[in-house]
């Protein structure tokens, strides 16, 4: 095994009184008064009479005792930084699920309750929820955060409706996972209710030359004659089939993911199958028009999610 190094600044301080040693052998300075303030563990284990001189039963390096500790060095300097003053270290930046779960699971080993809350404040982080919504789902849940439980579940719509196994499955009781699948299958339906009432389109659609495939228009122009007079006819044919087309398959879609990311997926696909296609018409005005129209979309379809109530007792 290597030597045992010094942690970086700021537990590497020379008045420190205390060392923290890692699993993978970094030494962390620290101060046992921060450590006491924040931990009710940490202020029993100082409050323990420590040998004068240097003994086989207490290593000491420099001067101090030395406490080994069963987390890495990087779950340790995420958790001492949450227990010291905001002017000597600033909160860790916390982007990956499993180094919250690790550092949550520190936390609550040496019952820092307080920071247990701000660490699982964590998950509300976009990265993390749009990779491991469930997850955040169940340990948030655990942990009594209410507002971060309900942006979790939020981003679970982005998943079907019957989740796979995951690993804080067993968090959640019958009762919970039963709460979270009725959300997700009345967002679903709500959203899907949108397809017999399209007025949200009509609406914001002030003309047909806003959005012309609405209705089926297409605008190709060319002097008249047989040839352009049939191809105008077999791109307004076209035009109406792939509208139809993409409101059928996305409201499918939806109603296992009710959510702007499904839209967005389904409008892309569109594009590039109009785009193959050709049409003088379409084809130059779809990425725009698609693009207005997924944004007026998901807006439509988040707020019929905002309306659906998470029944989940806290």
């Amino acid at each position: 095994m290597s030597e045992p190094i010094y942690a970086t600044s700021p537990f590497n301080h020379a008045k420190a009184d205390i060392i923290l040693r890692s699993s993978d052998n970094i030494d962390f300075r620290v101060f046992k008064l921060f450590l006491s303030l924040a931990s009710p563990f940490f202020e029993t284990l100082f409050d323990i009479p420590q040998p004068i001189e240097e003994s086989t039963e207490q290593e000491m390096k420099d001067g101090l005792a030395v406490i080994p500790v069963s987390e890495d060095s990087k779950t340790l300097d995420a958790l001492l930084r949450f227990c010291y003053p905001c002017t000597l270290a600033e909160d860790p930046n916390l982007e990956e699920l499993k180094d919250v779960v690790d550092v949550l699971n520190a936390a609550k080993k040496y019952t820092l309750h307080a920071i247990e809350r701000k660490i699982g404040q964590a998950l509300s982080n976009p990265k993390i929820l749009e990779v491991e919504p469930l997850r955040c789902f169940a340990i948030t849940h655990r942990g009594g955060l209410r507002d971060e439980t309900l942006l979790a579940a939020k981003y679970t719509l982005r998943q079907p409706l019957i989740p796979l196994w995951f690993e804080e499955i067993e968090l959640l009781s019958a009762i919970d996972l039963l709460a979270l699948l009725t959300y997700h299958q009345k967002c679903g339906n709500d959203v899907y209710a949108l397809k017999t009432d399209t007025s949200w389109i009509t609406t914001h659609y002030a003309s047909n030359q806003a959005c012309p495939w609405l209705s089926g228009q297409c605008t190709y122009q060319d002097n008249f004659n047989f040839n352009s007079h049939m191809r105008q006819k077999d791109c307004r044919s076209q035009t109406l089939q792939w509208w139809d087309d993409f409101m059928e398959e996305t409201f499918l879609a939806l109603r296992d993911r009710p959510c702007g990311v499904t839209i967005e997926a389904c409008a892309e696909k569109t594009v590039q199958a109009v785009k193959a296609r050709n049409c003088e018409a379409c084809s130059p005005k779809i990425s725009e028009g698609m693009r207005d129209f997924s944004a007026l979309f998901a807006r439509k379809v988040e707020e019929v999610v905002s309306q659906v109530e998470l029944k989940l007792k806290f």
